[in-house]
């Protein structure tokens, strides 16, 4: 019995509406690869849930030309139903496919939906709410917020325009956590859960984290003067930051966080949970299309 047409899920609204303006190259690039499809414009991120989970249902391979957004939700609804995920990036970020290799080049990522292969990658879940990039709190909530209520500022240059803004309204937190049940505090800006490296248009802010170790890397960073805080944020982007004594890192399978006073969990650029929160991650339940080769 053959396949069904791969699901080609659109949002035409990511990247600034990028992905409206590229949907012709990426059905002429499938088309060329013999790759059979049919497109769904999603009205909303549960209308793309739906509509994956319907499609997997099927059989078929469901693939999200969109930003982190929807592909971490319809990543989330895929996982544990053995469904193939597919990603064509189209939106600011990107930070999904930058870790898994697929290139930002519309051509070059439907290359790898026709040629490349299959790897299971972890799924985290926030109070039930699943994701696949990295969960964070804090400064972070207020720097999301920001992002996405932007009108004026385009692209990945957002993301520097709310950190600034974001900055200059911060006062330090305090965090209590527990990570696999042992219990530790952290004053200061940011706690991050991280199944994967990066989010932020490229801010690795957990470089040794792995998609496929069944664990999460928590990234917390401490209580610093603004001015130390932004001269660090450059090292970010290369994951030279984990080196600063005001950042700590460590491994779990389920983090707890609480705080003095009440933040939205964002993930893959998202809300997706209020604290407290619980956050852990379900091994290896999302089958994803990478590269056949580093």
């Amino acid at each position: 019995m053959s396949r069904p047409p791969d699901l080609l899920l659109v949002n035409p609204s990511a990247g600034g509406g990028r992905t409206g303006r590229l949907l012709g190259t990426a059905r002429t690039a499938l088309e060329a690869a013999g790759v059979a499809h049919r497109v769904v414009m999603t009205t909303g991120i549960e209308h793309g849930r739906s509509e994956a989970a319907a499609a997997a249902a099927e059989g078929a391979r469901v693939l999200v030309m969109s930003g982190d957004g929807l592909i971490g939700q319809v990543g989330g609804a895929l996982a544990g139903t053995g469904a193939t995920l597919g990603l064509i990036p189209g939106g600011r970020g990107n930070d999904l496919a930058r870790v898994l290799g697929i290139p930002a080049d519309t051509e070059e990522a439907v290359a790898i939906v026709a040629a490349g292969v299959t790897r299971e990658i972890d799924v985290g879940e926030a109070n039930g709410a699943r994701f696949l990039c990295i969960a964070s709190c804090g400064f972070d909530s207020d720097a999301n917020r920001i992002a996405n209520e932007a009108q004026r500022v385009k692209g990945p240059l957002v993301y520097a325009y709310a950190a600034l803004r974001a900055l200059a309204a911060w006062k330090p937190a305090r965090f209590t956590l527990s990570a696999d049940g042992e219990a530790f505090a952290v004053t200061g800006y940011t706690v991050a859960a991280a199944n994967s490296q990066a989010y932020g248009g490229g801010m690795f802010i957990a470089p040794d984290a792995q998609l496929d170790d069944g664990l999460l890397d928590v990234v917390a960073i401490g209580d610093v003067s603004k001015r130390r805080f932004l001269q660090g944020l450059p090292a970010v982007f290369r994951g030279e930051h984990i080196a600063r004594p005001e950042v700590s890192v460590r491994r779990c399978a389920e983090l707890r966080i609480e705080a003095d006073r009440p933040f939205v969990v964002y993930a893959d650029g998202d809300p997706v949970a209020e604290l407290p929160a619980t956050i852990r991650v379900l091994p290896r339940a999302l089958r994803v299309l990478v590269p056949s080769s580093p």
